[in-house]
């Protein structure tokens, strides 16, 4: 695997295979291609592991299915086409190098566990022809390598891995290519409904894909939220988070250039947030078990619970706790949920019905449109207290007193459960609590129109 720019013989050929970096935007692959050869074949494989497979979702194929068109059309207006192929990467790609007489493909570097798997099949099928493989930054803010304990290995606390990953110097943000060259003959347009894709999500109101959605988000949250972020990130009732967490995931934006921009009052605790998204991909990359078990091995065999029934009441939003049942609603509805309810939710999973975090790992990568094996893993051990930097296991949150605290007026539970929604603010988060005639005057009775508490919170620490 080459790390550094392969030149190219007048008039030769490179390909440039995008997977998780859809933008021409600050791409460090993309401009060492430019950079490096007179042509470019643009090209993205449509894998059906991961379309179809055990971690699809049709909310995350619609999304990027948008994006893609959208990159299309970026590659075309600068003088190139995106191909478009089918199949597995590691027959595609070097039968499409063959085709052109490609000498390196270029790829930003995948950290996942089936990420290097592929891209080492398709390495080792490349030198076979002669075709270098070269991989670059552009997924992370920092490298793996960048960033190690002392056991040449990953830090398994946040607070160290921050202090080093603040003292390392950031990548120069690169300016998107003026003409990508291609040959021409060899693509296919992404056309609606095609190539392997369903024609609708399943969110009912999805954000808008693509590049330059996701730079809008960025120029808006910038402009006019990034200043609050420290004070209103927690808000549920308030929109005080970027929602970039789809445009990272897919690489619409860079997180270099995120970072780069995060400046002045607020910025800090943002900035920290990205940190964390590297920490969790770092712990992955080193201890690619994480993905698989709990981190820590005094829980490997810890003896959770089996509650079917519970496990569909929090699928389905019917907990009888409003904040966890707006949030999963929300979740099923949009295909996004508020860090500050993934906390609330998850813990709710885990310590108060004592379910396995797997199963809720794997209910929101069917469903978040930003689902991302590692930062969602890690968002889950977290929340369970079985991962690295977690939080203690006996703290167990309190889903009214989060509602109060997060929603205090209830305004976000009352958008996503609606059969509160005439409820007071003082019993909108417990109304079991309200008298009677009150839930009467609300139209709705507890355990009648709004499920009763499925679990009680009293006693959960305990237990």
């Amino acid at each position: 695997m080459s790390n550094g720019r392969v030149v190219g013989e007048p008039g030769s050929t490179g390909v440039m295979w995008f997977r998780r970096d859809l933008r021409v935007h600050d791409h460090p692959a993309l401009t060492a291609a430019v950079a490096s050869f007179e042509k470019i074949v643009c090209l993205y494989v449509l894998d059906d592991r991961l379309l179809r497979g055990r971690l699809a979702s049709q909310n995350r194929a619609w999304f990027l299915r948008e994006s893609l068109a959208e990159l299309s059309g970026a590659i075309a207006a600068r003088g190139g086409t995106l191909v478009i192929r089918e199949g597995r990467p590691e027959a595609v790609v070097p039968a499409l190098a063959r085709q052109v007489a490609a000498r390196a493909v270029f790829v930003s570097r995948d950290y996942s566990p089936f990420g290097r798997a592929r891209d080492r099949r398709v390495e080792s099928a490349l030198a076979g022809g002669g075709t270098d493989f070269v991989a670059l930054p552009g997924v992370l803010e920092t490298e793996p390598e960048q960033i190690v304990n002392g056991a040449r290995g990953a830090f398994t606390v946040f607070s160290a891995f921050l202090r080093r990953w603040h003292d390392i110097p950031p990548r120069a943000v690169l300016p998107p290519p003026t003409d990508i060259p291609d040959p021409t003959g060899l693509g296919r347009l992404l056309g609606r409904g095609q190539d392997g894709f369903d024609p609708i999500a399943s969110a009912a109101t999805p954000l808008p894909a693509g590049e330059s959605a996701a730079r809008a988000r960025l120029e808006r949250f910038i402009g006019q939220q990034a200043g609050r972020y420290a004070h209103e990130r927690d808000q549920l009732d308030l929109a005080g988070t970027s929602r970039l967490s789809q445009d990272l995931r897919w690489g619409l934006i860079s997180p270099a250039e995120v970072v780069s921009r995060s400046t002045g009052a607020g910025a800090g605790k943002f900035v920290q947030e990205v940190a964390w998204r590297d920490f969790y991909h770092h712990l992955a990359w080193y201890s690619p078990r994480v993905l698989r078990e709990p981190y820590q091995g005094a829980f490997a065999h810890l003896d959770w619970e089996a509650h079917p029934a519970a496990l569909d009441a929090w699928k389905a939003g019917r907990t009888g706790y409003p904040v966890v049942d707006a949030a999963m609603r929300q979740l099923v509805t949009t295909g996004w949920m508020h860090n500050r309810a993934r906390m609330i939710v998850a813990s709710f999973l885990t310590k108060h019905l004592l379910i396995d975090y797997r199963e809720g790992e794997r209910f929101f990568m069917e469903h978040l449109v930003d689902g991302d094996v590692a930062v969602n893993n890690g968002g889950w051990q977290w929340a369970s207290s079985t991962g690295a930097s977690a939080q203690p296991y006996f703290r167990v949150f309190n889903p009214v007193l989060q509602g109060k605290r997060f929603d205090p007026d209830g305004k976000f539970v009352r958008a996503w459960v609606r059969e509160l929604a005439n409820y007071p603010n003082r019993f909108v988060h417990e109304p079991w609590a309200a008298p009677a005639e009150v839930q009467e005057a609300a139209r709705c009775m507890v355990g009648r129109d709004y499920p009763a508490p499925i679990v009680p919170h009293a006693g959960a620490a305990a237990r």
